[in-house]
């Protein structure tokens, strides 16, 4: 493939939400239709029973019974395996998220894990997304139809978001260097391509370039030249491993005119030539 698929929520319903109970077989046959994408939207995961495997952005997750899960909108990936596995699957929108929670759900700089449910919050879940799925399947001309779908899932996302703040002893953390990470990662996202300068970051966020460093480094351990750099190398193998496009193509799309300086770059990153790491990695 040329690009990198992206599959858009609004291709497949109106109300930017659908929602499937899928088990083993249809797990694989679903998986291998879909295949390597990214989508626009966030996916959720119940897993109720069995195992599975999913690609993300180069890591293997595994994903146990009575586990939640979601993909983050833009992060590729594609199913591996799964074994005598039953999953509820929700994709949603990302303006049917509360702010609060896509707060916790996005903060995370490196990739978030599996949050493994404890019985009172694993059966609070499955009763929930059972409400949520019958409410889904109703008749949508009924009144308050999307009224009641949105406080079904808005109740789910809050056990999910609660239980991710409680599991991460980052997410503990109510002060400043972390809601200045998650601001960051947040405008990295949405600027990466177009922009590399630590000090247009800061001047976005209101505060020194010092201050930005000092704020990432505390709660990170890095400094905020080596998340621009890591979220530009991560984006890079995403091109060369899933798409066709050459490695100009590629430099001139993450925003680098001189290609020559843009495979510099990566090797000095990687170890090896954008070229090389397309070769090794597709054997």
């Amino acid at each position: 493939m040329k690009h990198i698929p992206i599959h858009k929520l609004q291709d497949n319903t109106d109300i930017g939400f659908e929602m499937r109970y899928v088990d083993d077989s249809e797990l694989k046959s679903w998986g291998d239709r879909v295949g390597i994408h990214r989508d626009d939207y966030y996916i959720f995961f119940l897993v109720e029973s069995g195992s599975g495997s999913v690609m993300i952005d180069f890591t293997e997750v595994h994903i146990t019974e009575k586990s939640v899960y979601y993909i983050l909108p833009g992060q590729v990936h594609h199913r591996i395996n799964n074994k005598e596995a039953s999953v509820w699957f929700m994709a949603v929108d990302t303006l049917l998220i509360p702010r609060d929670f896509r707060a916790v759900f996005e903060r995370h700089l490196l990739l978030q894990q599996p949050y493994k449910l404890d019985e009172t919050k694993y059966q609070q879940c499955c009763t929930l997304v059972r409400l949520l799925n019958d409410q889904y399947i109703s008749n949508k001309q009924e009144p308050f139809y999307f009224d009641l779908l949105q406080s079904l899932l808005n109740s789910f996302l809050a056990i999910v978001a609660s239980g991710y703040t409680c599991s991460n002893a980052i997410l503990k953390s109510t002060s400043r260097p972390y809601h200045i990470a998650h601001d960051f990662k947040k405008l990295l996202t949405e600027n990466l391509r177009t922009e590399k300068r630590p000090s247009v970051y800061a001047a976005k966020l209101n505060i020194s370039e010092s201050y930005l460093n000092e704020a990432l480094k505390k709660a990170t351990g890095f400094s905020v030249t080596y998340w621009i750099l890591h979220e530009v190398m991560m984006e890079a193998r995403r091109l060369l491993y899933y798409s066709e496009m050459n490695v100009k193509e590629i430099a001139n799309d993450l925003g680098y005119d001189d290609h020559a300086y843009f495979s510099r770059l990566f090797k000095k990153s990687k170890g090896v030539t954008p070229l090389q790491f397309r070769v090794d990695n597709r054997e």
